[in-house]
């Protein structure tokens, strides 16, 4: 093993010295892979319900979109929640309940009545889960893998290319057979899955190990240096008439040092915490708010605001795109299929690519997000089956690249770092969620005003290109916050006097400075 597990605590937290790169992280790679099945999979299937929904509730494109636009923003909204719960109460149970309440949701709204009791249900119940669900897990896998942390969370995250591949045909055939009611509720109970996936999710923890070890030399010079100065000024506090004294440790009492050589190193220790003070512990910070102060932060939420904008739409609107265009509907699924297919492949090259380190990895995912906004705005141009299955891999190739990498990212040091990787996704999705409920509206208003699909696509390229702005303004926008003021010299004149003893030794400034100046003998006149 790479790392050694070095103990466990009574919550059954492993504890390891470093990131273990392997071991149970491989099993926490497939629950991430099945996860991803059963919550963006099931979302991005969505569309082949779309036809079937408008028509029985009569309803126009716009509200049928509602349904996933409030999905998606619960889910998204309510990341802040999914990470103070994870690190409150561990990433099991709370992937648990959050499966629990995705297959619930799902199955509810197969026996909806009407759209408004679908918002509810796979709007608000399923939506909370797909958060508590999805979040918890990519941020554990990230514990578990340092150098092989890109290519094993690109590989693990193609589960929802995979579901879109093999759940777009087979609900198509399911929905043409039973009806959409009884497919949603298979699919409910498929997600129940998710439970399961959430029990291998075993907690851990990397803490460096402590060698045990006799207290070396130089630490029993400082101990003897802090008794030596606590003596000088007991000596001073103690001054009496006539008394003479010295602020030299040479001329210290001998009777000091044969004791010193004689403490043991635990009693040296001890003597040590007590001169400096007592340890205080520090709490676990449940949503560290700090990351807001990071400039490169903050552009890169808005990449993702802007980039939302693109996820989630072109999978919903592809087929209908097809249909409008003459293209039959089951050929129409097929180009969902070569989507899904060719995702899979953006996503593990992506992996593959940023684990090289050809250049800087914020650069690399640039030119992914302008490839995929290049992708975008290539639907439109399409008029035929042949076209459009081009344009679907291409798009599906670049949207694999940006969606694999974009959340996993911010564990670069160029964003936030793995240290505050856990609230960083929270507030990071948190701030996707504005996107994501106004994005698929969006684009049904465009079709419901223009009636022409490919509306959808433009104003979803527009949003990729204000991602890749905002993208390309992250390690500028870092190093601008924080690049420090240069030291002003002394012979600049611009100091003051705490400038000059910042840096003097505390108990240098208590021994010289820290009393007021006395007479050495009591019988002199002022």
């Amino acid at each position: 093993m790479t790392a050694m597990e070095t103990a466990r605590t009574c919550t059954n937290v492993k504890v390891y010295t470093k990131v273990p790169d392997g071991g149970w992280g491989w099993v926490v790679a497939i629950a991430f892979f099945f996860v991803e099945v059963f919550t963006y999979g099931v979302i991005k299937t969505f569309g082949v319900f779309f036809s079937e929904l408008i028509t029985y509730f009569e309803e126009s494109n716009s509200r049928i979109s509602w349904i996933i636009s409030i999905c998606v923003f619960v889910m998204t909204f309510t990341a802040p929640l999914s990470t103070v719960l994870s690190n409150r109460f561990g990433h099991r149970p709370v992937v648990m309940a959050g499966g629990f309440l995705v297959s619930i949701g799902m199955i509810t709204a197969s026996f909806a009545r009407s759209v408004d009791e679908m918002y509810l249900t796979i709007g608000l119940i399923s939506g909370l889960g797909y958060s508590l669900s999805f979040i918890p897990t990519v941020t554990i896998l990230s514990h578990y893998f340092d150098k092989k942390h890109s290519l094993v969370t690109a590989v693990a995250s193609t589960g929802e290319c995979c579901a879109v591949f093999a759940f777009a045909p087979a609900i198509t055939a399911i929905k043409d057979q039973l009806g959409w009611r009884y497919s949603l509720l298979l699919v409910g109970v498929l997600q129940l899955n998710i439970v399961v996936c959430g029990s291998l999710l075993r907690p851990m923890k990397i803490q460096k190990e402590v060698q045990v070890e006799e207290t070396p030399k130089k630490e029993r010079v400082e101990t003897e240096y802090i008794l030596e100065n606590e003596k000088t000024l007991t000596s001073i506090d103690s001054i009496d008439s006539g008394v003479e004294i010295s602020t030299s440790p040479k001329k210290e009492n001998e009777n000091v040092k044969p004791e010193l050589e004689h403490v043991e190193p635990q009693e040296n220790v001890q003597m040590l915490e007590a001169a400096r003070g007592p340890v205080v512990k520090s709490k676990i910070t449940l949503l560290d708010f700090s990351i807001l102060k990071n400039g490169g932060f903050i552009c890169y939420a808005l990449f993702g605001l802007f980039a939302t904008l693109a996820f989630f739409a072109p999978s919903l609107y592809i087929i209908p795109l097809g249909i409008s265009l003459g293209i039959d509907k089951d050929h129409s699924a097929y180009m969902l299929s070569a989507m899904a297919i060719a995702e899979v492949f953006g996503r593990i090259g992506a992996g593959w690519i940023l684990t090289k380190k050809p250049i800087r990895k914020i650069y690399t995912e640039l030119i992914f997000v302008i490839l995929l906004c290049l992708a975008l705005f290539s639907f439109p141009f399409a008029s035929e089956f042949r076209g459009l299955m081009v344009c679907s891999a291409f798009f599906g190739c670049m949207l694999g690249t940006v969606a694999g990498t974009h959340i996993p990212m911010l564990a670069d040091d160029d964003i936030v770092g793995i240290e505050k990787m856990s609230s960083a996704v929270g507030v990071y999705v948190f701030i996707q969620s504005i996107a994501g409920l106004a994005g698929p509206p969006l684009g049904g208003e465009l079709v419901d005003q223009t009636q022409n699909y490919g509306s959808v696509f433009y104003s979803c390229a527009v949003g990729m290109a204000l991602a890749a702005i905002c993208l390309a303004l992250v390690r500028p926008c870092k190093n601008g916050v924080c690049r420090r003021k240069p030291k002003k010299s002394i012979e600049e004149g611009d100091y003051n006097e705490k400038d000059v003893f910042k840096e003097v030794p505390d108990e240098f400034l208590e021994m010289d400075f820290g009393k007021p100046e006395v007479s050495i003998k009591s019988d002199e006149k002022f």
